[in-house]
């Protein structure tokens, strides 16, 4: 796979620039209200204000985008961040230590596009800058497994690492996954 970009049908899957910010925003925001029903938080989604500091200057993150045309339609971001405790549990945060984790986040598709191959394209472009930054040893991602489609898509890409539904919290049912990374170990 291209280190940087890739054709799928008709769409283009590729690193992302300064001229794909607003697009990348708005198919972010467009998610947190229309798919996930809960709207921008800024405990979580502050990322998504800064998409430029938070992901294209930083060394060892990136944002990658599909567009069709000069429509950006889906997104999927790197960090260099463990999971955080709390919310999340201890143990995790303990497995994935800040200074080896990559964490992937905002893997989304506008409807419209989806089943085009195109989140699987994106992770696959995040994996490839994961594995070619040597000081990563895991990519930890979660996801809210009410998500149509989130959980066996992720189940067909990644280990889960912990199970963390219990009915007891109604904005997310949230499943952890490792990616394993070529050549890595922990």
């Amino acid at each position: 796979m291209p280190h940087h970009r890739q054709r799928v049908g008709p769409y283009e899957v590729q690193i992302a620039g300064a001229r794909h910010v607003d697009g990348a925003r708005s198919v972010m925001l467009d998610t947190f209200y229309r798919d996930f029903g809960f709207g921008y938080r800024p405990e979580w989604h502050a990322d998504v204000i800064d998409l430029d500091g938070t992901y294209l200057t930083p060394d060892r993150h990136a944002l990658f985008v599909a567009t069709k045309g000069d429509e950006v339609v889906g997104t999927t971001a790197v960090r260099a961040a463990a999971p955080k405790s709390p919310p999340h549990p201890r143990f995790l945060a303990e497995r994935y230590p800040d200074d080896t984790t990559a964490q992937l986040f905002r893997v989304y598709v506008r409807p419209g596009h989806r089943r085009c191959g195109l989140a699987r394209a994106l992770v696959g472009l995040a994996v490839d800058f994961v594995t070619r930054q040597p000081r990563y040893r895991a990519l930890y991602l979660h996801t809210d497994t009410r998500v149509a489609g989130a959980e066996p898509f992720w189940r067909s890409l990644a280990t889960p690492v912990h199970d963390a539904r219990d009915g007891h919290d109604a904005t997310c049912q949230t499943v952890h996954f490792e990616i394993p990374l070529p050549g890595r170990h922990r």
